[in-house]
């Protein structure tokens, strides 16, 4: 199906994961060890990703359409 206005941008600002090197380690401390209660070799991972996450501003939800949005408004274009 060809719709001839339509054309979709790529996203501008890819979203960024704060503390994504933290749950990168604790996971694979996890891995590695078997410990999911992070009560032995995973406690000092699990506890720098409890500080980073409790320290990292959180801006809220950001309210972006859906892909089913643009759909149901363009619906007449597409019959």
């Amino acid at each position: 199906m060809h719709i001839a206005k339509l054309k979709v941008r790529p996203k501008k600002n890819p979203p960024v994961n704060l503390c994504a090197r933290e749950l990168t380690t604790m996971l694979s401390c996890w891995a590695a060890s078997n410990d999911v209660m992070s009560t032995g070799a995973c406690a000092e991972a699990s506890s720098a990703l409890f500080q980073c996450m409790r320290e990292t501003p959180f801006k809220g939800k950001q309210h972006k359409p859906t892909i089913n949005y643009h759909l149901a408004r363009l619906r007449k274009s597409l019959k």
